[in-house]
């Protein structure tokens, strides 16, 4: 069956409409994903497409339709970032170190929403093993934002966002460390959701960060990003970090009625940050406040010792996990080798990026004899100081506004060679992931350049039912 013209149908809604009415069928939006990944090539958003399987996917979820038994997120077509698995499919992290290598199993998140009748369409490029703000250090090179494309979209899940941007899948999986999912969101104009740490399945994720990382999605819109986390979202026995609490669906056609918000003065004080960015913030407050909502400050717990304990306790947990990547046990082995050593050193020298390299030894100097009470620990103390700071912040208000990322998207090249200034471009997001809250990131501004960006709103442990409700109805994002 022929499409009919899909080019306002961008979100879920829209497809299930055409659906509905055999204006078009799975197979026939999955064939048009297809070729408009093949047109968009030059932005390197995929690392693959898996043609094969999608049709395969598409093919059985027009058959379930046909029979009245298709899941919620029938006509999904959805793309995965490279650091999740897809069993036999190909995951490498966007690294040399596990490039060629073919996966044994799927993550748990892929698995529900395949169960759903979603269809995943290929796996994206990112930054290599999810390190990075702007989608440049991945060893396939990096990927543009389709807006303007000599720019970057934003890191580390920057290949999930710009699929989405391009309008060549309907939704993303990325994963959300210190900000991967927000500032890639508020850099393409795409919704980007983190949950809270726990309550969607790191089972089948290659790890960074374990008590940062969190799947979640990109969309076009809040309601395809909530359907698709409801579809993943709950416990699972194979994630032992994963919450028993039971997910609350987020009514989002119902107004949240008057809501206690709280934002920052040191975020619209803070130099650096664009100005227009701050005017967009405080417009917006203004806004919130003339619809009756109570919006005021609060004390931002030590903003300029956000990013430092992030990277402390990010890095040291990096390099524990990343020393399976060795040439013996996990990865790429040096053809020249000629000693035990020299698998070890060569193998993880050669198989590794900069960027990498450079977190590694970070993380693995602050876990060493002499350095480990003065940093790693200290960093936890500092962690449990920010947590608590936080979560008292939410006794007496339901949701925090802030910027997303300090500015608009930067031309490539423009941070490569300041790793400082590119790690700050996370010092609005590192907060929700040293907590474990939920955010969102939401396209509310335009730049005079011409770029968007968004605000950023979190919400109490385990209330995305609350957060993605705001969104919906607060921004009619």
């Amino acid at each position: 069956m022929a499409a009919e013209n899909t080019d306002r149908a961008r979100g879920l809604r829209d497809v299930q409409d055409l659906l509905s009415r055999k204006a078009t069928s799975v197979g026939a939006l999955v064939d048009q994903a297809l070729v408009q990944s093949k047109e968009q090539a030059h932005l390197n958003a995929f690392l693959e497409t898996f043609d094969t399987s999608a049709r395969e996917q598409a093919e059985r979820v027009d058959q379930r339709l046909k029979a009245g038994e298709a899941g919620p997120l029938a006509g999904l077509v959805l793309s995965i970032k490279d650091n999740i698995c897809y069993k036999d499919h190909r995951v490498s992290a966007s690294s040399r170190m596990l490039e060629g290598f073919t996966s044994l199993y799927s993550a748990t998140v892929v698995e529900r929403l395949l169960a759903a009748d979603a269809v995943v369409l290929g796996r994206t490029n990112c930054d290599e093993f999810a390190m990075g703000s702007s989608n440049e250090t991945s060893f396939h090179g990096p990927v543009r934002n389709p807006l303007d494309e000599k720019r970057v979209p934003g890191g580390s899940s920057g290949g999930a966002a710009a699929s989405v941007a391009a309008q060549v899948v309907h939704a993303a999986l990325g994963s959300d460390t210190g900000g991967s999912i927000r500032q890639p969101a508020s850099f393409t104009g795409t919704v980007g959701f983190k949950p809270t740490y726990g309550r969607v399945s790191r089972y089948g994720l290659i790890a960074f960060a374990s008590s940062f990382d969190q799947i979640g999605p990109f969309a076009h819109d809040v309601h395809d990003a909530a359907r698709v986390y409801e579809a993943m979202a709950g416990h699972d026995p194979l994630d032992n970090t994963s919450s028993h609490r039971p997910v609350e669906p987020a009514a989002l056609d119902t107004h949240p009625g008057k809501l206690r918000i709280a934002y920052y003065r040191e975020c619209l004080e803070r130099p650096g940050t664009d100005p227009e960015v701050v005017a967009h913030l405080q417009a917006t407050i203004d806004r919130l406040k003339a619809e009756g909502h109570t919006v005021e400050p609060a004390e931002l717990p030590m903003l300029e010792h956000l990013v430092p304990t992030y990277y402390i306790l990010a890095t040291a947990e990096a390099s524990s996990n990343l020393a399976r990547y060795d040439g013996i046990h996990f990865g790429h082995r040096s053809k020249e080798a000629r000693s035990l050593e020299e698998i070890y050193r060569m193998s993880r020298s050669e198989g590794f990026g900069p960027e990498v390299q450079r977190r590694i030894l970070l993380g693995t100097f602050v876990l060493s004899a002499g350095y480990y009470d003065a940093y790693y620990a200290k960093g936890q103390k500092v962690r449990r100081l920010i947590r608590e700071a936080t979560l008292r912040t939410f006794q007496d208000f339901d949701l925090i506004l802030m910027p997303t990322s300090p500015m608009t998207a930067f031309e490539l090249g423009a941070l490569s060679e300041d790793p400082i200034a590119m790690y700050l471009q996370d010092i609005f997001t590192v907060q929700a992931n040293l907590v474990g809250n939920p955010a969102i990131s939401l396209p509310t501004g335009t730049h005079s350049n011409g770029l968007p960006f968004g605000v950023q709103l979190m919400a109490a442990p385990f209330r995305e039912d609350l957060l993605l409700q705001a969104s919906a109805q607060l921004f009619g994002a």
